[in-house]
């Protein structure tokens, strides 16, 4: 294959150019230690939560996400199933299973597309949501995927639509899809082939890995199929995962290169319906390249060179118009869309970038400067060492988000969470990354947060002074202990606990320590933080010790479970619009706390605090109350001034909440306290 060229004839040039852009993808995609915490994190609440609930529905984050990217404007994925309705390939796979006490799905290919199959339901007993979604063929039941694709769109995020096979939708600014399927715990006989053409990449026990992991349906069938409504796809996300995982850090980030060639110039300025090619088919490019040992040494000075061989191969599949789906190359992944005049135009399309050279890259904003910085100095000195590309606090600064986003498990049942802590206990003695001991540490306080408020609620209208008694002494010391590992702000669920258990002076000290500690200046907080104290105060210490001494996140209440009365209502609506959490600032919670505990000691003070609670809510610009989170944050501020007796300001910050991005859904509420006030002054 020729080599690309933006310099004719200077090898020398293309490697430096390499290098400038394996530091700008460095800074754009992370670095291989970033991108191995991302995965690390997400690995371990993973693994807990299917170690946890192993009988019952699963879930799995796929995509790009999953697989360590971190690009603006990237969507969520996630894929959901059942354990205990497993498909198999042959009727022996039977004997692994009980047929008289779980539901059995067989799946049958022989009058599909290769990729494709139709899934048979060969027990009586299944989920109302199976039988819902069967129809007969043959005189056998078969399990309809676009009904079942119906069923399920929006079960996890309400008013989702279907896209492919999934619920699509958006949640703020973050667009997700949701993919509801079946598991398979067998390698698919259509794809035994891919097992024999691993002799270098990826290693054999990744190999085994993958086989052993089996593989999922997903509800879609094949375009041209004479069952289009009732096929399923076979999907190798997870088998993908780790293929993605074992790559070196330069496949990676050709991968990722690939993916924002993309879309900031192959799809730059096409609509919807023109965009045949998909960040799919660049994975799948890479995945071929990297078997075929094409290029021997991926590094840093080879960066566009792999580049321009992956080019160069997507280029010639649309040529042909066959693109070999990586574990069943039968399945032609073009076969439906990219043909005929689309496919012309493709090809003229990625020809002319061919014929341009390395110099398409110019055209991507996010590139551009780290390939004209060596057009303009080529003797600039550019150092690939991923270790002094990215800072502690910045490092610092992304882990603790990660972990943060990570740290929402659905646990407001006793039984569950014990479960969940006993889980713990037994992955902290197994081998463990650094990243995934913080994540575990903070999952744990989040799940002891829950221990003590969910003890509390069970014993607060027992008549048994006892029980009561020593529920609550435990849920002190839980908290208490919680406090000594956990990051700042955790100590404000001891404040919650001390309020609604009337131990307002309590509740005040732990307040008033708790402000003082936020209000250091090397706080990190949302990625805000003053990097120099920060830096003084915590620099070159464990994680550990920057968790508990300079980080604070906001609360998290499960809606679940009672934390403050006065905020039941708000709990209530938000959970019957299936959300499960109110996520409130830690200011806003402390001077609600504040002025709560004021209230029957100092109206003073309460005052006071309410009046930090009203500048804080007014005048903040996003450092210390988010865009997502002003709706929960207006709605505090009028739940206090309503009973301070300030009925005119409470009316104002409840119509401020109605007018916020509707984050919590908790609208009905807003206007339930309004309707009072309007009671009220009439």
């Amino acid at each position: 294959m020729d080599s690309p060229n933006i310099t004719p004839g200077i090898e020398t040039g293309i490697r430096h150019m390499s290098e400038s852009v394996f530091v700008g993808l460095c800074h754009i995609l992370g670095t291989s230690q970033q991108v191995a915490m991302r995965r690390d994190v997400t690995d371990i609440e993973e693994m807990l939560i299917h170690r946890t609930t192993s009988n019952q529905k699963m879930m799995m984050m796929s995509g790009s996400r999953r697989e360590g990217f971190r690009m603006e404007g990237s969507d969520v994925d996630f894929m959901y199933w059942f354990n205990n309705h497993p498909v198999i390939w042959d009727l022996s796979q039977t004997q692994f299973y009980n047929i008289h006490r779980q539901p059995l799905i067989i799946s049958i290919s022989s009058e599909s597309s290769p990729g494709f199959t139709l899934l048979q339901l060969l027990t009586p007993r299944a989920s109302n949501r199976v039988i819902l979604a069967l129809v007969k063929m043959n005189g056998e039941l078969y399990i309809s995927s676009s009904k079942y694709r119906e069923i399920t769109c929006s079960e996890v995020f309400p008013n989702s639509i279907v896209h492919g096979p999934c619920g699509s939708g958006a949640v703020g600014a973050v667009e997700y899809d949701t993919a509801h399927c079946f598991a398979c715990d067998f390698w698919p006989p259509s794809a035994s082939s891919w097992i024999g053409r691993c002799p270098t990449w990826p290693q054999p026990q990744v190999v085994r890995d993958i086989v052993r992991s089996g593989c999922h349906f997903v509800a879609i069938g094949h375009k041209l199929g004479n069952h289009e409504s009732n096929e399923w796809r076979i999907s190798f996300s997870l088998a993908e995962q780790k293929l993605v995982y074992s790559m070196n850090h330069c496949q990676f980030l050709t991968y990722g290169l690939l993916k924002l060639f993309l879309k900031d110039v192959i799809n730059n300025g096409l609509c919807d319906d023109e965009k045949l090619l998909c960040s799919y088919h660049m994975k799948t490019a890479v995945f071929w390249m990297i078997q075929q040992n094409t290029i021997p040494n991926w590094c840093p000075q080879n960066l566009l060179k792999c580049f321009w061989y992956c080019f160069k191969l997507i280029l010639k599949w649309v040529y042909e118009g066959v693109c070999p789906n990586f574990f069943i190359p039968e399945n032609n992944m073009f076969l439906t869309n990219i043909h005929g005049e689309a496919q012309n135009r493709l090809f003229v399309r990625l020809f002319g970038f061919y014929e341009k050279g390395l110099a398409s890259l110019l055209h991507s904003p996010s590139l551009r400067s780290y390939i004209t910085n060596v057009l303009y100095n080529p003797r600039l000195s550019i150092c690939t060492d991923e270790h002094t590309l990215v800072s502690e606090i910045k490092f610092d600064k992304e882990m603790f988000s990660e972990i943060d986003q990570r740290n929402a498990l659905p646990s407001s049942d006793l039984y569950l969470i014990m479960k969940y802590l006993n889980t713990v206990e037994q992955m902290t003695v197994s081998p463990l990354t650094q990243y995934q001991v913080v994540m575990l540490q903070v999952l744990t306080a989040t799940l002891h947060h829950r221990t003590a408020f969910t003890l509390q609620n069970m014993y607060s209208n027992t008549t048994e002074n006892k029980l009561m008694y020593i529920a609550d002494r435990m849920s002190c010391h839980i908290l208490k202990l919680t406090a000594k590992f956990g990051c700042i702000s955790d100590r404000l669920y001891i404040a919650m606990y001390y309020y609604k258990t009337l131990s307002y002076t309590e509740a005040l000290s732990v307040i008033e320590m708790t402000k003082v500690n936020l209000a250091q200046p090397y706080v990190m907080y949302n990625r805000t933080v003053d990097t120099e104290r920060y830096t003084e105060a915590v620099g070159g210490q464990s994680w550990s010790t920057k968790l508990r001494h300079s980080v604070a996140w906001d609360i998290i209440l499960d809606n679940r479970i009672i934390y403050i009365k006065e905020l039941m209502t708000e709990q209530l609506v938000s959970l019957q619009n299936n959300f499960q959490f109110l996520i409130i600032p830690p200011l806003v919670v402390l001077h609600m706390l504040e002025f709560l505990c004021y209230r029957y000691i100092d109206t003073m003070r309460a005052q006071t605090a309410l009046n930090d609670l009203q500048v804080l809510v007014h005048h903040d610009q996003g450092m210390y109350v988010g865009v997502e989170l002003r709706d929960i944050s207006w709605q505090i501020l009028g739940i206090c001034q309503q009973m301070s007796g300030n009925l005119q300001a409470a009316l104002y910050s409840y119509q401020q909440s109605l007018r916020q991005y509707p984050w919590h859904k908790i609208q009905s509420a807003t206007l339930m306290r309004i309707s009072d006030i309007y009671s009220i002054v009439q």
